[in-house]
């Protein structure tokens, strides 16, 4: 992309243009966390609320009914980004962490004591700690496949993991904290291969890469429109037609009934309304079509080309700027982040630092303590990248991550 297209892209996101701590301007490299979102999700969302807010799938009046449109036109909009046969896979939750639980609790109650779920340990706590929780309720048990010193998967424990004969595999599609993109659709196949059945999180693929989860071959993929330029408090689950058909409620109430009798009991809605009691976030369900909309019309294969060339040139100045600086995960192909360590400094204190200077970054275990534990750290310091990120800021990353080392040394 060049830097005009940029400026035109960054022109979309005004809270890029602020000033913080009263006189530095803001570089925002906190996007694995939430992404900002653009002029045009956000008219979105303001559209909704002034001309169409009214319950969904409820009404026979002519709010209700524009409201019940403009929501399943965001339901269709998933479908198509995602790639799933139909519009019925798609189930609208709070984000990836509400449907990575709604799998384990639903999905999961099919699983029988003994049953092995395999995870791997670079899991973000929202696809281990559901299956924990099932371990507790059904006596499953929990095997992990290791991460090698690059940060990359063991593939070969993956594959002795497999001959064991699994129910289920959970899998992120990118590490939020070493940026190692995982070899899903060769995981996905291997895992079929096997018998078990294959779960993605994809929190931070979707805005990285292009899915196509019939490609992948996986049974469910699960994630959240925040870090990917949309609103916050809405996600999706894709799940398999067949497989949805037979999970039973995650919640009950309003909505996911077909009828409700003290007599006879209560019979569920069709796919995907089963899943979805109560009144959903249909302004923000909505709103996702804005979000899509702003990824096509810009190109994903572009917005990632730009990404990738943010790393390298990233990784390349820090290197050069602090050269014993460590940098956690290192895999080929990695996506657009970058976890780190100035040596004898404390992760919170180059965070606070950058944050004096203008620099906006994470700090912390990332929810992913397994991880931390298996390098023998606490946490990292994270910058992650978007699409409206210049090299510009990322000289000004370097100088004052020059200014930290100095300070912290």
């Amino acid at each position: 992309m060049t830097p005009s297209e940029i400026d035109s892209i960054r022109a979309a996101f005004p809270i890029l243009s602020q000033k913080v701590h009263a006189r530095r301007p803001l570089v925002y490299l906190d996007n694995a966390a939430t992404s900002q979102t653009p002029a045009s999700v956000v008219d979105a969302i303001r559209e909704a609320y002034f001309t169409s807010k009214a319950n969904v799938h409820r009404g026979v009046h002519c709010l209700s009914q524009k409201a019940t449109a403009d929501m399943e036109a965001g339901r269709e909009a998933v479908r198509d980004f995602i790639g799933a046969e139909s519009s019925s896979e798609i189930i609208f939750t709070r984000g990836t962490t509400e449907a990575l639980n709604l799998v384990a609790s639903s999905y999961g109650s099919l699983l029988r004591q003994g049953d092995t779920v395999v995870l791997t340990q670079m899991e973000h706590h929202s696809n281990i700690v559901p299956w924990q929780l099932l371990a507790d309720r059904k006596g499953i048990s929990i095997k992990v496949v290791p991460v090698l010193e690059n940060g990359s998967l063991d593939m070969e424990a993956y594959r002795r993991l497999l001959d064991e004969g699994p129910a289920l595999v959970s899998v992120a599609h990118i590490s939020n904290v070493l940026g190692t993109v995982n070899p899903i659709k060769e995981m996905a196949r291997m895992a079929r291969d096997a018998g078990a059945v294959f779960v993605c999180d994809g929190a931070q693929g979707v805005a990285h890469e292009k899915i196509d989860v019939r490609d992948l071959g996986v049974d469910f993929y699960a994630f959240s429109a925040h870090k990917m330029y949309g609103p916050t408090g809405i996600g999706a689950l894709y799940g398999r037609a067949d497989l949805l058909d037979k999970m039973p409620p995650y919640q009950g109430g309003g909505e996911m009934i077909g009828h409700v009798s003290f007599e006879h009991g209560t019979t569920w809605a069709d796919l995907p309304y089963k899943f979805e009691a109560g009144t959903p976030d249909f302004i923000g369900a909505s709103a996702i079509k804005a979000a899509i909309e702003f990824m096509h019309s810009t190109g994903i294969e572009r917005m990632k080309e730009h990404e990738d060339r943010l790393l390298h040139y990233t990784t390349e100045r820090m290197l050069e700027a602090v050269p014993d600086l460590h940098i956690y995960g290192t895999a080929p192909g990695k996506s657009s982040v970058i976890s780190f360590l100035i040596p004898g400094a404390h992760h919170y204190d180059t965070g606070i630092l950058l944050d004096q200077l203008g620099i906006a970054v994470r700090t912390g275990h990332h929810c992913a303590q397994p991880l931390m534990e298996r390098f023998g750290i606490e946490g990292t310091v994270r910058a992650s990248f978007a699409v409206y990120n210049t090299f510009e800021e990322i000289d000004a990353f370097i100088e004052a991550l020059k200014k930290v080392n100095a300070m912290l040394r």
